[in-house]
């Protein structure tokens, strides 16, 4: 029997909660993370380019989110990330906004614009709060009211999830668990305790012993670690180099407005001094 797969990969989280079949997981895991009011929990929601390709799964540069549309016209993305990349906030407030500006053609009112989620799930901990599930909006500092409820950010960090939360009623930590995926025992605890969830435990099993799935998988795989080791290297470059972390910082902001600007790549990584591989995966990123 071949080895249970990671849930948390991103390959294998898009074919659990991004599918057609399985859109009735991704509702059961946003209404428990968004915890809407009573009678106003997702019951509708539409997918937004839920093909994957076997080019996306070998680019370490491409990321295999989960997009989503509300019938109300709600956006929301959930991006799972096994490895700390750094300026997490900065990368989520991005994104957000991409989404955000995109909803509108030219000549469009802003009044068009609708609410937009993003949701990081990260098998690392990140920031300074102790609880698992942080949650960003737009408010005014002193009289704590909402500028706005268009933007809401989420984070859901992994590690923090201790022994006081295994024995538990609510959803949100159940899928977390499942997502953390300790054992075979833990597995089929939740899978017992939970429909929905039964159901995801049998989609990771399938596909754990599919064939093609494994092939994909293994080869997603290889792509997040060569991603990994070029970070580990031009941090190590840096140091070698004699940058602090800050100052690497720096330059990489540099290097994304320089191309933002429409500077070449090569001009980008002659002038920042950045590794050339680097400078590709910001252009790409920045596409």
């Amino acid at each position: 029997m071949n080895k249970r797969m990671n849930p948390i990969v991103d390959f294998v989280f898009k074919r659990i909660f991004g599918t057609e079949e399985n859109k009735d997981l991704l509702l059961s895991f946003l209404n428990a993370t968004l915890k809407p009011e009573e009678g106003n929990q997702l019951k509708e929601i539409m997918l937004v380019d839920p093909h994957i390709n076997a080019d996306q799964v070998g680019d370490k540069a491409s990321i295999l989110d989960v997009r989503a549309k509300t019938k109300t016209g709600e956006q929301i993305n959930i991006e799972v990330q096994l490895h700390n990349k750094y300026d997490i906030e900065k990368r989520s407030l991005y994104y957000w906004a991409k989404m955000f500006e995109g909803q509108l053609s030219e000549g469009e009112p802003y009044r068009n614009l609708k609410k937009t989620i993003t949701i990081s799930i990260m098998d690392f901990s990140y920031l300074s709060s102790k609880s698992y599930h942080s949650v960003f909006r737009l408010r005014e500092d002193t009289e704590n009211f909402v500028l706005t409820d268009n933007l809401e950010i989420h984070f859901l960090e992994l590690p923090k999830l201790g022994f006081e939360h295994q024995e538990t009623s609510d959803l949100q930590v159940k899928w977390l668990l499942f997502l953390k995926a300790d054992s075979e025992t833990k597995l089929e605890e939740l899978a017992m305790s939970e429909p929905t969830i039964r159901k995801a435990v049998n989609v990771l099993e399938f596909l754990s012993q599919d064939a093609e799935a494994r092939r994909l998988y293994e080869m997603r795989e290889k792509a997040l670690k060569d991603e990994l080791n070029m970070i580990e290297g031009a941090k190590a470059e840096g140091r070698a180099e004699g940058r602090t972390e800050g100052e690497r910082q720096k330059a990489l902001e540099i290097a994304r407005e320089m191309l933002a600007e429409g500077d070449s790549p090569e001009r980008v990584a002659k002038l920042t001094k950045l590794p050339q591989e680097e400078i590709n995966k910001l252009k790409q990123q920045l596409h």
